[in-house]
């Protein structure tokens, strides 16, 4: 079975034991060093059987800092001791070789360097263009950069040409404004680029090391598309320049195309890869949300590509490739792409990445499912509530051995996870919902459904430990945050609702809608497309400078747009709701201004909900070890909830 994924492959003298391939994606673990924590993270990922893992860029040049530096006088010994834990294992290892161009500051401060002035639509600080001597300067970066990497002891460099960064930068017309042998052309504006890989081939030419490029579409009008990135291959492959050839898609001008949420079908990119990679005669990688070894294996077989990027699916598992080789497919964490806990946290405050259904990635040193000892002594746990918290910690609970039941008062397991895949295009929520329920039938867990714990109930019952995973609910309080005392007149009017209860409505009472989002997380963009799919007329109020900022870095909100960008709907931000009439709604600017009257017939309210609690009382009154976990605690979202129940059933 999967036998292409899983057959081996050659590159340039690396014998790759299979298909699978994690590519290059930053994690802001080592914090710019290869230390033990970013070194567990993909040590975790060799064991579970990977084929090839692309380190994250390495910088080679101070004009342009990342996450590695080949300017980092222990790069070298961290790659050896890096190897040294992923060998044995047999994955190989590429490193990313890079240059941000004018998406980063020189470590001096000064401005970026590019092919020209035009600015970074994420940096927003003009560039100097660089000099020839500047171009020589770099061009040998890159292949000292790619001689540190073999003297480390890795299996080759992948030149990151895709994504808007300097490479790319030199061959888009809308970043090259030269007009001397670097631009004009894309013949000369290709010159950057084969010198880069010429001096890389000449530091690091022996058999055994690897040299590859990354290309993508940019999604640029007039920019670097399918048929420029096909040439650029058929240049590489007139001088034998490249060995692998990696197809990516987007760049800062549409970021949620590098790292498509669960919105993006599976294989998304490939409209946009297979005519390149069709152009070159070494192997092909691919990517594009792929999350099992048989959608993979069917790229392969369709002669589509002949390795496929898997990074997101072994970041929710690590041991992907090993369950499923061994016939355990269906034991397979799943990845459901929501972006929460990966880019969402890497480009969050955290700074680093995550994932929202793997409390462990990341944290390979002391978390994760390996890390699990069977207790010595197994204790009767209770768990009060069958959402994702209350399922995460009974799993948990029971891997370790524990005696485990538990108490859904609905008549099937998901709570919020099941509500959230009602939305339109949400309904990966119920992969990972299904998942942890197999797991919990599969650990032998006491589930215990349609049953309603009351305080006595617990009191009474024989356990040595209760876990409340009781959930949340709506604050029906017609306060909004920027104003707490001034509550909606009219909020609670029959026509004003909950998103929970919207959301579990066949037909909708109404016509023209107004959702009054109070949070700035996805809930609001989840009824607003609700609402639309029903049919609704709809407008979206929030207090908040901008649209659902909590899931800006997760890539949501500009898909979300264009996807509603034909549908009757609008927007404002930084604007409160005064009052509600079943009628109509008045509205003002958060901080004052004229007033507006907008038709409305329906009122959904999006609040930071309220903990169901209340059952703590009777396990304090009863001197019973109880632990809080997910919204019972404090509302939250998916990636808390999962880390709350992973942590209660580790700690007992």
């Amino acid at each position: 079975m999967y036998e292409r994924v899983l057959s081996p492959i050659e590159i340039a003298g690396v014998s790759i034991p299979n298909r699978v391939v994690r590519t290059a994606h930053a994690t802001g673990i080592g914090a710019g060093r290869m230390n033990d924590d970013l070194i567990a993270y993909h040590a975790a990922r060799a064991r579970g059987e990977v084929g090839l893992s692309i380190l994250e860029i390495l910088a080679v040049h101070p004009s342009s800092p990342g996450t590695l530096n080949a300017f980092d006088p222990t790069l070298v010994e961290g790659y050896k001791r890096l190897m040294d834990a992923v060998r044995p294992h047999g994955m190989r290892v590429f490193q990313q070789i890079w240059h941000a161009g004018h998406h980063a500051l020189p470590l001096d401060d000064s401005p970026p360097w590019s092919a020209s002035d035009v600015p970074s639509p994420d940096l927003g600080i003009v560039p100097r263009p660089m000099s020839h001597g500047q171009i020589r300067e770099v061009v040998e970066a890159y292949a000292q950069g790619a001689a540190l990497v073999r003297a480390g002891g890795l299996d080759g460099v992948e030149i990151h040409a895709a994504h808007g960064y300097l490479i790319q930068q030199f061959l888009s017309p809308n970043s090259n404004r030269r007009d001397d042998e670097y631009g004009g052309s894309l013949e000369n504006r290709m010159r950057f680029l084969l010198e880069v890989i010429r001096a890389v081939r000449a530091e690091v030419s022996e058999p055994g090391f690897a040299v590859g490029v990354r290309l993508a579409a940019d999604l640029t009008a007039n920019g670097m598309g399918v048929d420029e990135n096909t040439a650029v291959v058929r240049a590489l492959e007139a001088e034998g320049l490249a060995d692998f050839v990696d197809v990516s898609l987007g760049s800062y001008y549409a970021f949620p195309k590098l790292i498509g949420g669960m919105h993006e079908p599976v294989g998304y990119e490939l409209e946009h890869a297979v005519p390149v990679g069709a152009a070159a005669s070494v192997p092909v990688i691919v990517t594009g949300r792929f999350r099992t070894l048989e959608e993979a294996d069917q790229v392969i077989r369709q002669g589509q590509a002949d390795l496929v990027g898997m990074t997101r699916a072994t970041l929710a598992d690590p041991d992907l490739v090993a369950k499923t080789r061994r016939g355990d497919s269906d034991r397979v964490r799943p990845c459901i792409a929501c972006n929460q806990g990966c880019v969402g946290q890497l480009l969050g405050r955290e700074g680093r990445v995550g994932c929202a259904v793997n409390a462990g990635a990341g944290f390979e040193t002391k978390l994760g499912d390996d890390k699990l000892e069977v207790v010595a002594e197994p204790r009767r746990l209770l768990v009060v509530g069958g959402g994702p918290a209350g399922m995460e910690a009974a799993r948990v609970a029971a891997l370790r051995g524990h005696r485990v039941t538990l108490f859904e008062a609905a008549p099937d397991l998901g709570g919020a996870l099941r509500l959230a895949a009602r939305a339109p295009r949400r309904q990966a929520f119920n992969d990972f919902a299904d998942w942890l329920q197999n797991e919990l039938y599969t650990l032998g867990v006491d589930v215990r459904l349609s049953t309603f714990a009351t305080a006595e109930d617990i009191a009474d019952a024989a356990f040595d430990h209760v876990v409340l995973a009781t959930g949340a609910e709506p604050r029906r309080d017609g306060v909004q945050a920027s104003h707490p005392g001034l509550p909606v007149d009219g909020f609670d009017l029959p026509h004003v609702f909950a998103s929970n209860d919207i959301m579990v409505m066949d037909r909708v009472p109404g016509t023209r809608a107004l959702v009054i989002d109070d949070v700035g997380h996805y809930e609001a963009l989840a009824a607003t497309e609700y609402l639309i799919a029903k049919g609704l007329d709809v407008t979206l109020v929030t207090r908040l400078p901008t649209l659902a900022p909590g899931v800006r870095t997760a890539l949501m909100v500009d898909p979300f747009l264009e996807r509603v960008a034909h549908a009757p709907f609008r927007y404002r931000v930084a604007t409160r709701v005064l009052a509600l009439d079943g009628q109509q709604a008045r509205i003002e600017p958060v901080n004052g201004g004229p007033q507006e009257l907008i038709p409305v017939d329906l009122a959904v309210f999006v609040t930071l909900n309220r903990p169901r609690d209340e059952l703590a009382a009777a396990l304090i009154a009863s001197e019973r070890p109880y632990t809080l976990v997910g919204d019972a605690s404090s509302p939250r979202f998916l990636v808390r909830a999962i880390a709350d129940g992973h942590a209660a059933g580790r700690a007992l």
